[in-house]
């Protein structure tokens, strides 16, 4: 069988290995990255296509006559035309769970930035005011602790409930709002709020909620108007959660204490998104999947469904 990787980079820049593919005995062409014209051309001859963000649309799907199954090497699939797949039966795999741990150490990365501002002290010294300074301390920005603070978090799948654990260790208050309330059987206790009340109580917000009709733009003026004017929000979920408009006018406006962003509506972003140039805005290129243990985790799992399809008993299927 013939394997085609479409955008192989971010997966694997150069520190892990493709080999095993061949291994298994398939052919193997893998590009770093492939723009939307030329998916058809490199992808004519596969049997396997892998994808992390290049859209396999239906016409897309219906070209490729000898297509049998579709990787994403993502949780996330909405980048495939899956009832199109169907029809042709095409089975389409994700990988499910490899990157919880990274995504809540990222969210408290973010939060402890926002509110120790690590980096600009760092910076200050290097610079030479601590050398400078007549006093044995100084602190350029406001500074708060964690301990005793609300977290409030939308959305509570397995890195939800990994946020509220470690919110727990900090000593923080916990409250859920999810559409379905679980059993919690983490360290600590959580409690489950409307909306309405995280939004208003919270002191962080924090969000881990898929990007639907009903949570596109959630976090918008409204929302914003309703937060407590110290409150930090965290977006590493989905970049369209968030309006990005209103986030950076509530910033700059000082409606809001800070913002940290691993997402964003457009990856790369575009020059003119507002988030890259209001204050206190802090973001990372989408890199809370990327170190080397979730990514190698993310290759096994891979590793296992192409095994399991080619033994004719696919596992992590999602169409």
């Amino acid at each position: 069988m013939k394997v085609v990787i479409l955008d192989g980079y971010t997966e694997n820049p150069g520190d892990l290995s493709w080999d095993w593919i061949k291994e298994m005995g398939c052919s193997l062409d893998c590009y770093e990255l492939t723009g939307p014209d030329k998916i058809i051309e490199r992808a004519k001859d596969a049997d396997i296509l892998v994808t992390n963000k290049c859209v396999i649309s239906g016409d897309i799907i219906k070209a490729l006559p000898k297509l049998k199954y579709i990787q994403v090497i993502a949780t996330g699939y909405n980048v495939i035309d899956c009832k199109a797949a169907r029809d042709r039966n095409i089975v389409v795999c994700n990988i499910p769970s490899y990157s919880t741990n990274g995504v809540a150490q990222l969210v408290f990365s973010l939060l402890l930035e926002m509110t120790q501002q690590v980096g600009v002290h760092n910076e200050s010294v290097k610079n030479g005011d601590w050398v400078s300074c007549p006093h044995f301390c100084y602190h350029k920005t406001y500074l708060t602790e964690l301990a005793g603070k609300t977290m409030g978090i939308i959305g509570f799948g397995k890195i939800g409930s990994a946020v509220a654990q470690i919110a727990n260790a900090f000593c923080m208050k916990v409250i859920v709002y999810a559409p379905r309330p679980k059993e919690y059987s983490g360290f600590g206790t959580v409690e489950f709020v409307s909306l309405d009340r995280l939004n208003r109580e919270s002191d962080v917000i924090t969000l881990h909620c898929p990007l639907t009709p009903e949570t596109d733009k959630l976090i918008n003026a409204g929302f914003l108007s309703r937060c407590k004017k110290s409150a930090y929000i965290i977006n590493t979920a989905r970049g369209g959660v968030v309006d990005e408009a209103a986030l950076a006018k509530a910033l700059d406006d000082g409606d809001i204490a800070g913002f940290g962003a691993d997402v964003l509506s457009c990856e790369p972003p575009k020059a003119d998104n507002p988030l890259l140039r209001c204050k206190n805005s802090f973001i990372t290129p989408h890199i809370a999947w990327a170190n080397i243990e979730a990514r190698t985790r993310l290759m096994n799992i891979f590793k296992e469904n192409l095994a399991a399809f080619m033994s004719g008993k696919p596992i992590n299927v999602v169409n």
